[in-house]
């Protein structure tokens, strides 16, 4: 208890200065010469020009192309990393690396500070960060962020699957009102930016509480 309490309250005070985020999840199984590695970095870069903070799981793949995106734009860079005996050693592009052993406080951070997430083509870990936002947005537990699959081709099978879970009765047609699946960066962009820059006018970014140890972006990487 003392592990996963001072995991969590390092997560808090590293973060908490970063403001609204977008958050990337994705394969780190892919390289820089896939196009949705390049497609992942062209959602960091347009993500960081909206003003967001870009945070991923910090690793190599789709992760290091939506980080290194947003640093090439000139944006924030964050990577919540998970110790893991392969794939998990955070990537080169971030301004900010919080390591984590316990992989429901890293998800817990990589919700926490997000106003909207974007799901690139990925494996267990893509899918099970995918449906625990849905779960979180469906259940109240978070608001209703905008959810966009990029990787209309990729995702057509489990698309299809959750027209059965919605056709079934198994969920509500209006639990995925706010899912959007494109191929077009810039389709995600405007959907994202009426669905959580307009809707809960995201127009300054959070400052750090001394009082708590929290630290600016400077000190905190």
């Amino acid at each position: 208890m003392y592990r996963v309490t001072r995991e969590m309250l390092r997560g808090f005070r590293g973060l908490h200065f970063a403001g609204p985020c977008i958050t990337v999840f994705g394969s780190a199984r892919l390289q820089d010469d896939h196009p949705h590695y390049q497609m992942a970095r062209d959602v960091g870069a347009a993500a960081s020009h909206m003003g967001f903070a870009v945070m991923t799981g910090g690793g190599p793949g789709i992760m290091e192309a939506a980080n290194r995106g947003a640093k090439e734009a000139g944006g924030c860079s964050i990577g919540c990393n998970i110790e893991l005996p392969h794939e998990q050693m955070p990537n080169p592009y971030l301004d900010v690396s919080i390591d984590f052993k316990y992989f429901f406080v890293r998800k817990m951070m990589l919700v926490k500070y997000s106003y909207a997430f974007v799901v690139m083509p990925g494996g267990f870990g893509t899918v099970d960060e995918l449906f625990e936002s849905l779960t979180l947005i469906q259940t109240g537990k978070v608001q209703d962020f905008p959810v966009v699959l990029m990787g209309k081709e990729f995702w057509a099978p489990l698309l299809a699957q959750i027209d059965h879970m919605n056709d079934t009765g198994m969920i509500s047609p209006g639990d995925l009102d706010l899912l959007l699946v494109t191929d077009d960066v810039d389709e995600a962009m405007a959907h994202i930016k009426a669905h959580a820059v307009e809707r809960f006018r995201l127009y300054h970014r959070l400052r750090p509480i001394r009082a708590l140890g929290e630290q600016s972006r400077a000190k905190a990487a």
